[in-house]
């Protein structure tokens, strides 16, 4: 051990090793008896892979409001990680470090969030043991994850529930208020690389965790600088609990209460779908949803297989075209309307649709929601739900980033449209501030109330959520999930399909009635990636350059203002305070505008656009206008996209 650490201090003085990375190296070594751990530093040593060591070792994995997410396969795999796993994708161990996912990491997460949750249940004098449900998807680790951290909560004194395989992660956030659990655990990356996973925390009303929990959650976890524990006695441990048919019954039923006029899906006749599960976890719950609903779909079979590899697509993200290319294809031989394609978690969900040229195209997340959102208003106004009356306890939630146009639809119908910050965890504690607005004999049994009734209670003594999302490609369209559901966004896209086809209209060619009666909005995403070590420092001095020198003008149009939520304080339209978050946006005089955040669950900067064109007040745009607007937007985005990097650029290397 000490010919290791003066290796390492070694390597610390040639400049090869960070310091950062020294100390974390030395406070692993000494703390483990692990013979994998010691043998992969030992011959990463060896190779002198300095950039490796220093990925790996760099930091800890902190525990943030998301949760962890990283490499669980390093970019160099050592011979001891590889392990009797030759010829598998997946090494017999997962990646050693400090900064990796693994089972050192998982562990001091469940620990700290135990030690957590265990205070809390007993300081608010409950009885029984806490309850922590825990899932997870399809990825490399993510079963032995699951079982590790079951086995160290159960150990310290929680009782676990947990699913016989993988399941999505709406369907944890449904289950955790189902089991009227404490907290839930998802082990996913999403839609990250087949590399990468993570370990995402749910507190007891469903959601994922904020304030005050976060940081009480956080602090707990990384104060940990080992992964061993002592367990408790035995008669003081908890129970672990295999959940079975009945869980996915209970979870179905609710999302057979989010179509609004069932009889489109079993008669409009010739609607047919392909759907793709991405190698992951949605065709567990949307294949026999889209049975039970009648809706006529075909697979992949190619991508049914559950595989951390994600061995059909470069990509299991269904933002991306080449991964629903086989779908696509799929379409084009069965003749099929739409592409559904989920994420290997299933919060996410992609499509493309059939034009009125019968070619397929990809639509947005923007677009995507907006259909959604344009659709449910106009049935639950039909139907008599939302009125004139009530339509002002009726609310659309977005995220800053997501197209204006949700938010034109909420304020021509009277409705709220309210923004958060990028994460569904700011949407989740909207819907619980609205449900703890409700009487107290209500909130007591609000759980196993019928959706149907809730809707009026929550119109007669708080707000309708009618339904929200993000432009990344995540929805919701009711509030007993506290998280984007790609099965819940399936089948009510599917019935927004069924109506377009009703009145014999393409899904695009709906889209642009939306258009033409709310004008035409678009947006460009676009993204810089910086890996590692040396990447994470360059993010944030890219971030902070925006804050010290904003730019005075973009793509020749003045910038009229920027707003810094790291800096400044805000309230959303309910007059609820915006927590701090690292972005910024900036109007131009133009109309159009630019917002800039780090991803927090990549190496990355994103950039989000936007522009439109609107009608006249009181009137809608003609086929010809908005057949004009849609290429002149467009070209005006990309003519600042083009500018936006050009101007990272110099800022980066400056």
């Amino acid at each position: 051990m000490n010919d290791l650490n003066s290796r390492i201090l070694e390597a610390v003085r040639a400049g090869q090793i960070l310091e950062s990375s020294a100390r974390n190296l030395q406070l692993m070594l000494a703390s483990t008896h692990d013979a994998i751990v010691l043998k992969s530093i030992i011959e990463l040593l060896d190779q002198s892979a300095w950039q490796e060591l220093n990925d790996r070792f760099f930091r800890t994995l902190a525990f943030g409001t998301g949760g962890l997410r990283g490499r669980t396969i390093g970019k160099i795999v050592t011979v001891a990680e590889r392990g009797a796993a030759s010829h598998s994708a997946q090494p017999e161990y997962s990646c050693v470090g400090s900064n990796a996912m693994n089972a050192f990491n998982v562990s001091r997460a469940t620990q700290g969030l135990v030690a957590y949750i265990r205070d809390y249940h007993f300081q608010h004098n409950r009885s029984g043991l806490p309850r922590l449900v825990i899932a997870h998807d399809t990825r490399f680790y993510s079963s032995e994850f699951t079982a590790l951290a079951a086995k160290v909560a159960a150990e310290n004194g929680v009782d676990v529930f947990l699913f016989s395989g993988p399941r999505s992660t709406p369907q944890l956030s449904f289950t955790v208020r189902a089991q009227s659990a404490q907290a839930g655990i998802v082990i996913t990356a999403s839609h990250n690389p087949p590399h990468d996973n993570g370990y995402k925390v749910y507190f007891e009303d469903g959601a994922q965790v904020v304030e005050p929990h976060a940081s009480g959650i956080i602090a707990r976890v990384n104060a940990l600088e080992s992964d061993h524990y002592t367990p408790l006695p035995e008669s003081e441990q908890g129970s672990v609990t295999v959940l079975g048919p009945e869980a996915d019954a209970a979870y179905m039923e609710r999302l057979e209460s989010l179509i609004l006029d069932p009889s489109l899906l079993r008669n409009t006749k010739g609607l047919r779908f392909v759907y793709t599960s991405i190698h992951g976890t949605g065709g567990v719950i949307i294949r026999p949803m889209f049975d039970k609903l009648g809706i006529q779909y075909s697979i992949v079979p190619e991508q049914e297989q559950q595989d951390g590899r994600f061995p059909t697509v470069k990509s299991p993200n269904p933002e991306n075209a080449e991964a629903l290319s086989l779908a696509i294809a799929q379409a084009r031989h069965d003749g099929a309307d739409v592409v559904i394609a989920t994420d290997p978690d299933c919060d996410r969900m992609g499509v493309a649709v059939r034009n009125k040229a019968g070619e397929l195209e990809l639509m947005t997340g923007n677009e995507i929601g907006s259909l959604m959102a344009y659709y449910r208003v106009l049935k639950l106004r039909e139907q008599g739900v939302i009125t004139s009356e009530n339509a002002s306890r009726c609310v659309i939630i977005k995220t800053f980033v997501t197209t204006d146009l949700q938010k034109e639809i909420a304020n021509r119908n009277g409705m709220r449209c309210v923004e958060t910050l990028t994460g569904f965890k700011y949407i989740g504690a909207k819907l619980g501030k609205y449900e703890n607005a409700l009487p107290a004999e209500i909130r007591a049994r609000y759980r196993s109330i019928p959706e149907a009734e809730t809707r009026a209670l929550r119109l007669a003594h708080s707000s309708f959520y009618v339904c929200g999302g993000e432009e990344s490609y995540g929805y919701s369209a009711a509030d007993f999930v506290r998280d984007k559901d790609g099965n819940g966004a399936a089948i009510v896209f599917a019935e927004v399909a069924a109506y377009a086809k009703s009145r014999d209209l393409t899904l695009p060619e709906l889209l642009d009635e939306v258009y033409a009666q709310y004008g035409f909005y678009k947006e460009q995403n676009g993204s810089l990636t910086f890996e590692g070590a040396e990447g994470a420092a360059q993010i944030a001095k890219l971030v902070a350059s925006y804050a010290k020198q904003p730019p005075l003008e973009a793509d020749g149009s003045a910038v009229l203002s920027l707003r810094n939520f790291a800096t400044e304080d805000f309230s959303d339209v309910e007059g609820d305070p915006i927590p701090k978050e690292n972005m910024l946006i900036m109007e131009l005089a133009d109309g159009r505008r630019v917002a800039v955040r780090p991803s927090g669950t990549e190496p990355k900067i994103k950039f989000y656009l936007y522009a439109k064109e609107l009608p006249a007040q009181g009137e809608v745009l003609s086929s010809d206008e908005l057949a004009a607007a849609k290429p002149k937007v467009k070209a005006s985005l990309s003519r600042l996209w083009d500018w936006i990097q050009k101007d990272a650029a110099a800022r980066a290397s400056s």
